[in-house]
């Protein structure tokens, strides 16, 4: 399997809804980069929908597929949670976040009902959400002097490196990220430019 250069994801929030027999599935994405973004929509979302009688939701975040979450929120084990997942990876989309709010509507759905109705208000949320494409980044750390900064930048920017931190006085610190696809071409660049020290972060 060669190494992807890309990954995919999503930067904006979308929702959508789906009924079945009185029950209301409103499922929102949202892109998140933390389990403390997580943490956050998911307040926001309960705070919307006090009332609702389940919050489901599945996220993964990261590029090593083990940072992943599933809950059914008391909706019996493997109907709700699972089936959201499984539509974020049949997109094979990372950084993503998807809450299903569920008000009940006095029928019981039943284990395939609920299945199906977690599924398709995921599916349906996920087909509104445009899906962006990111280059898998290596992180460095540049050190150089104030009077290349110029230099520096010139070639942050014509390679798409994504600047992370940057510290800049009389002595700057930068921290970027070197999309995979063009890390032998980084590297020659910055050591071309004198007195710039490059090193891999972290």
């Amino acid at each position: 399997m060669n190494d992807p250069e890309f990954f995919y994801t999503i930067d904006r929030t979308s929702t959508a809804e789906f009924k079945d027999r009185g029950s209301r599935f409103i499922a929102y994405t949202f892109p998140v980069q933390s389990t403390d973004d997580f943490k956050r929509n998911l307040e926001a979302i309960k705070k919307e929908h006090p009332k609702a009688t389940h919050h489901c939701f599945a996220y993964r975040i990261g590029l090593d597929n083990n940072t992943f979450r599933v809950s059914d929120d008391g909706e019996p084990s493997g109907t709700a949670g699972k089936p959201i997942l499984g539509q974020i990876d049949s997109k094979n989309l990372t950084n993503i976040l998807v809450i299903v709010v569920r008000y009940f509507g006095g029928t019981l759905l039943g284990v395939p009902g609920l299945i199906n109705a977690y599924k398709s208000a995921a599916s349906m949320a996920l087909q509104v959400t445009p899906v962006i494409q990111k280059s898998i980044e290596t992180n460095y750390t540049l050190q150089f002097d104030y009077t290349q900064m110029n230099e520096v930048m010139m070639v942050v920017k014509q390679l798409n490196c994504t600047v992370l931190e940057k510290d800049m006085n009389l002595f700057c610190h930068l921290v970027i990220g070197i999309p995979k696809g063009r890390m032998e071409e980084a590297l020659y660049k910055f050591k071309e430019i004198r007195n710039v020290e490059i090193v891999k972060a972290g």
